[in-house]
């Protein structure tokens, strides 16, 4: 497993939470909270799943006006957000522990081909002739047009320098 990161806004509440059941620890004379559940059911025991769903998770989407899902779906949804936010694939792999980018690509990948779908109009965007490797060729004058016409490639023997008959004969519809 990797490094899973966490949100600064999450870090805060969980650092809070631990505060709160250290304070609660030392008030009842306990000098650790190592073996304190993070998230205890109502009597302090392990979360049943099943009744932390039925009694916590869906009363919980149905007020926040989401539609009806499983808490699985909360996984896919922050891998979606990751993409979503353009994060690299390479970290959402790692985030979500995939066992390769491929896992991630072919479970989330249909988000990245329409979010890059910017990056490919950027390229309209104020492209300068400093930015070419090669400098900008002269625009062809008329001059430049009759004169090829009048020596209609007889220095080459009427042939182009591309030694490729298929390209040469295609050359000829011109």
């Amino acid at each position: 497993m990797g490094i899973f990161s966490l949100s600064r806004d999450l870090r805060t509440a969980l650092l809070d939470l631990r505060d709160q059941r250290l304070v609660s620890a030392f008030a009842r004379g306990e000098q650790s909270i190592a073996e304190s559940l993070v998230f205890p059911s109502q009597s302090g025991t392990v979360l049943n799943m099943n009744n932390f769903i039925k009694r916590t998770f869906v009363p919980l989407v149905q007020r926040a006006g989401q539609r009806k899902m499983r808490f699985h779906d909360l996984r896919h949804r922050f891998g979606r957000l990751l993409i979503q936010q353009v994060a690299s694939l390479a970290y959402v792999k790692e985030q979500m522990g995939h066992s390769s980018i491929q896992v991630t690509v072919d479970t989330d990948g249909h988000l990245v081909l329409g979010g890059n779908i910017e990056w490919v109009d950027r390229l309209d965007d104020g492209i300068s002739p400093q930015e070419s490797a090669t400098p900008a060729q002269p625009a062809p004058s008329a001059a430049g047009d009759e004169m090829l016409q009048v020596l209609g490639y007889e220095w080459l023997g009427g042939r182009d320098s591309n030694p490729d008959r298929q390209i040469q004969s295609l050359q000829s519809y011109r």
